[in-house]
């Protein structure tokens, strides 16, 4: 494991104390969580959009053309 010294504004850090305080866990564990969460959503983010490159039109055309056309049930609906 890696140790890194980080600063923080005062106000950010009381934050994060409390946030860990509520979660019942470290500063350390909270921090390490968030930047877990936000590399996960950078690389989720990297990766959907090298994927949409490898997209076709025509390809997602005729996918949909195989959806049968049909109502939705009442509880799938778009409220207006």
């Amino acid at each position: 494991m890696s140790t890194i010294s980080l600063r923080l504004p005062e106000s950010l850090h009381k934050q994060v104390r409390k946030l860990a305080e509520m979660e019942s866990v470290s500063i350390n564990q909270l921090v390490t969580l968030a930047l877990a969460e936000k590399i996960s959503a950078l690389l989720t983010e990297e990766y959907l959009e090298t994927r949409a490159k490898r997209g076709s039109r025509k390809k997602f055309e005729r996918a949909m053309a195989k959806v049968p056309k049909v109502e939705p049930e009442e509880y799938d609906r778009l409220s207006r």
